[in-house]
């Protein structure tokens, strides 16, 4: 198994394009990755071959041209084969996509990261993914089961909060946790609505 010695720094116009790269970049998509770059830095070196063709790396590339980088840091991979460059450019991406998440822990990240006023559109998520973990709507959870017969648990709501509101809710849930104590319940539900009067 080969490991890179070194990561180098390339004048960015000697990265040359793979013409043959089947993954596609939306422009909504590389403002993300320029976005991230700002924020946490050019954490993810460019791949490239023995003769400075791109094998993996080309939305961090178009980022990195979009805002105007006159240097990028890089990796040779000189032991491929040229079989082996064709391959990996498409492994390195189809590999990332059998990745899964384990929503309740990333819900409960993200509520420490807004807690914290970071802005979590530099996490890649859009308005709707957010909304949803945030919301505590995780895949596979299984409701906890009730005696009343008049609940109907077929139906899907969608509760649409304002900011102020959002605010309010993610302060109560922060004060609660996953507590099921209801006299700490109504006692923040009190709370909130002397504050709202």
């Amino acid at each position: 198994m080969q490991i890179p010695e070194k990561v180098e720094r390339w004048p960015i116009e000697r990265v040359r394009e793979y013409e043959r790269n089947s993954r596609t970049h939306s422009a909504s998509q590389v403002d993300r990755i320029a976005a991230s770059m700002m924020e946490f830095g050019f954490t993810s070196p460019l791949l490239v071959d023995a003769d400075d063709v791109l094998v993996a790396g080309h939305g961090r590339l178009a980022a990195a041209q979009k805002l105007g980088l006159e240097e990028v840091p890089v990796i040779v991979l000189g032991h491929l084969t040229a079989e082996q460059r064709r391959a990996y450019v498409i492994a390195d991406n189809q590999l990332a996509l059998q990745a899964g998440w384990d929503e309740e822990l990333l819900a409960q990240e993200l509520d420490m990261l807004q807690a914290s006023d970071f802005d979590l559109d530099l996490l890649g998520f859009d308005g709707d993914e957010l909304t949803k973990l945030l919301g505590g709507e995780f895949e596979g959870e299984e409701e906890p089961e009730e005696e009343d017969e008049g609940i109907n648990r077929g139906v899907a709501l969608a509760i649409v909060l304002s900011p102020q509101e959002l605010m309010t809710w993610r302060r109560a849930k922060a004060e609660l946790g996953y507590s099921t104590d209801k006299a700490a319940f109504w006692k923040l539900v009190e709370d909130l609505l002397k504050e709202a009067d």
